[in-house]
């Protein structure tokens, strides 16, 4: 359950601190990702990236995949030390690498330029809540003295059998601002919402093989320059849904000491079961919210597209949010290569992050010792958007 108010300590920038019920308010109507839209892929030109030649791991014998800047409180790459500072989940680089999730560290590194220091493990032993931690975003206060990180705790302490219960959590450090920083005791994390059963689903199995699971996850701090008023995004399950491709993107928003949960900023009921890592940043006036998903999640029975990068546009957080380039794909992996990349962020300057999955593949690999000798797990290349209203293109 989540800790009082009072136990915690005030955010550096008024964070809140525990989970509050809705408030009521009426919202704006859900958006959603229609198949008319996913269908128009087919009869597109697919944004491909370019093909991954090599990659070199960034950390030998350690497993690295989704990774995301310290960023200031408007969405800008935090400077910290004279470089950035970034969160990666990391495991170690043994057996078959699907199996990292079930053991998933979060760990810290700084890089300047081309140089990246590690900086260990974020969390001591036993320290978070859950079996494993999986992704989520972090933001420093203005005067770089701060961190404040959001993360999903993914299982249960002590479960004997890999759980897939997923939760909110939000948590504090001091920063020293040099080269390379250093941090200091965490916060005892705090639960900051949590999925109510109406709304988002609780029940996380879904069958449990990897594309099946439910999501309460990947919470992303958003600070809406409209009005300073502070959100969550998360990647989120219809409970009220009848498909079992139920995916959407989740909002809460800060009321006082706590988050009020909302109705979905987008949703692909029927079509899609995960709009993972969802993030919004705001571009010449306009909101865009991008997330990543998988070719073999969309719904078996409907329209697909490929693993890659999708997002909406909208004039306003609370939408309507329109797809992009009519479809919302924005990028996919080669077709000669549909699994080299995945777990794409956009950053403030539409610089957009990855990390390297099964390059050079053609097909799945032939079993976990061909998977395992293939897997990237490094940062892969940075590319370029350029964003012209409905429109996103690669730069």
């Amino acid at each position: 359950m989540p800790a009082s108010t009072s136990d915690v300590p005030p955010a550096p920038h008024g964070a809140p601190r525990g989970v509050i019920p809705s408030s009521g308010q009426t919202e704006p109507m859900t958006s959603h990702w229609t198949p008319e839209a996913i269908a128009a892929i087919a009869g597109a030109t697919l944004p491909e990236t370019s093909p991954i030649a090599t990659s070199a791991s960034l950390l030998p014998g350690v497993d690295l995949w989704d990774y995301w800047p310290v960023q200031e409180l408007d969405g800008r790459i935090a400077q910290i030390g004279g470089g950035t500072l970034y969160f990666l989940l990391s495991a170690p680089a043994t057996g078959d690498p699907e199996a990292r999730h079930g053991v998933a560290r979060l760990r810290m590194m700084s890089r300047m330029g081309d140089e990246w220091v590690d900086l260990g493990l974020a969390f001591p032993d036993g320290f978070a809540p859950g079996s494993r931690q999986w992704s989520g975003s972090a933001v420093v206060d203005a005067d770089h003295a701060m961190l404040t990180l959001y993360f999903t705790a993914a299982g249960t302490h002590g479960e004997t059998a890999l759980g897939f219960e997923q939760r909110l959590f939000v948590t504090h450090a001091a920063v020293t601002d040099a080269a390379p920083p250093t941090i200091g005791t965490w916060s005892t994390p705090v639960e900051i919402i949590a999925a109510d059963g109406e709304i988002y689903l609780r029940e996380m199995h879904g069958g449990g093989a990897t594309g099946t699971i439910k999501a309460f996850r990947d919470p992303y701090f958003f600070r809406d320059p409209s009005d300073g008023v502070e959100h969550i995004l998360f990647t989120a399950s219809l409970a009220a849904s009848v498909s079992a491709w139920n995916g959407a993107i989740g909002r809460a928003r800060r009321a006082g000491d706590g988050w009020t949960l909302l109705p979905p900023l987008i949703t692909a009921d029927g079509i899609n079961n995960e709009l993972e890592r969802p993030h919004v940043i705001v571009h010449e006036g306009h909101y865009y919210c991008f997330w990543s998903t998988q070719a073999k999640v969309f719904a078996v029975d409907g329209p697909a597209g490929p693993t890659g990068l999708y997002g909406m546009v909208a004039d306003a957080l609370a939408g309507p949010w329109r797809p992009l380039n009519g479809t919302a794909l924005v990028a996919a992996n080669p077709t000669a290569f549909p699994h080299q990349a995945y777990s794409w962020l956009v950053q403030h300057d539409l610089t957009v992050i990855s990390f390297v999955d099964l390059p050079g593949l053609a097909a799945a690999p032939i079993d976990a010792a061909d998977a395992r000798r293939r897997f990237g797990g490094t940062p892969a290349p940075e590319f370029r958007l350029r964003l012209d209203g409905d429109s996103a293109v690669l730069a």
